[in-house]
């Protein structure tokens, strides 16, 4: 069972509502369920949620009807009718887990038969072709892409830098490593990142392995009180987690950055999700993924 990011037991939502099961029910990963359903939970934030949960792979009819019984059952034990996010492409499939005693929204379906309408050709409405890795050179461009986010974290190979698209800089814990690897998974990009030393920012000097790349760098920074938050649940009680620490690290950082004209990233309210988009844009590096 996965949760709702951003949403289950919130003390905002309205006892009103009662507390609503979810299931993303997909003939394969589930993934494009979940990102398009919980886009449209995230608009309703009076409403509470219970723990979602993922239903893959439901490719033949005893995994429908397993799905159809633990949608009733869930409906049963709350006493409310769940929500399902179906991806399903199978119309048989997709009858048995729409008779469900749950509220069933079909992600696809409207779309497919809208989309033959207007091209004048019938879908060919194979499962699994979204995440599908048909694209060889692409799925191994990424593989590639990601391999390198890697060797070239938090500082580490510099003398690759020429290969990179991108560098994020900042001080530690601020986003680097996660955004680097999202942009390398989601959208092949070569990125590197770079966590500016105490001696460094002290120095309001950029260092010299990172002059060769001047256009490439790009910085995250964020707030004091949050980085500190951040920090301690790696050393609680330490100098590298205190309030002062942090923002004597943030102000210098965001100083060197700032006298050297790189542009920067406040991370504090971003999901990792947003910072990647902002920072493509930013870097004018939108790929097909945003076409």
């Amino acid at each position: 069972m996965l949760p709702i990011f951003g949403m289950g037991a919130n003390e905002q939502c309205d006892p009103e509502y009662p507390r609503r099961c979810v299931f993303y029910v997909s003939d394969g990963t589930g993934v494009t369920a979940q990102t398009l359903g919980h886009s449209l939970l995230t608009q309703f934030n009076r409403q509470s949620f219970k723990a979602a949960r993922v239903l893959p792979f439901v490719d033949d009819e005893n995994k429908a009807r397993r799905a159809q019984a633990e949608i009733n059952q869930s409906a049963e034990d709350d006493g409310v009718r769940p929500i399902v996010f179906s991806t399903l492409v199978n119309e048989s499939l997709k009858v048995i887990v729409r008779d469900s005693d749950a509220f069933f929204l079909d992600l696809l379906g409207g779309f497919i038969g809208t989309l033959e309408k207007e091209l004048q050709q019938t879908a060919g409405r194979v499962r699994g072709l979204a995440h599908g890795a048909s694209d060889h050179d692409r799925y191994m461009s990424r593989i590639d892409a990601v391999n390198f986010a890697l060797q070239h974290d938090d500082g580490l190979s510099a003398d690759g830098y020429g290969r990179a698209e991108l560098i994020l800089l900042g001080v530690s814990r601020v986003g680097k490593t996660p955004t680097c690897l999202y942009l390398s998974m989601q959208h092949g990009l070569h990125v590197a990142n770079y966590p500016f030393s105490v001696e460094e920012i002290q120095a309001q000097r950029l260092p010299p392995v990172l002059r060769p790349h001047r256009s490439k760098l790009f910085g995250l920074t964020i707030q004091p009180d949050r980085l500190s938050q951040i920090r301690s649940s790696r050393k609680p009680d330490s100098v590298y987690a205190s309030v002062s620490q942090v923002r004597a690290e943030l102000t210098g950082a965001e100083s060197l950055m700032q006298v050297e004209n790189i542009a920067y990233l406040d991370t504090t309210l971003l999901s990792i999700e947003e910072i990647a988009v902002i920072v493509l844009q930013r870097c004018g590096l939108i790929t097909e993924s945003f076409s």
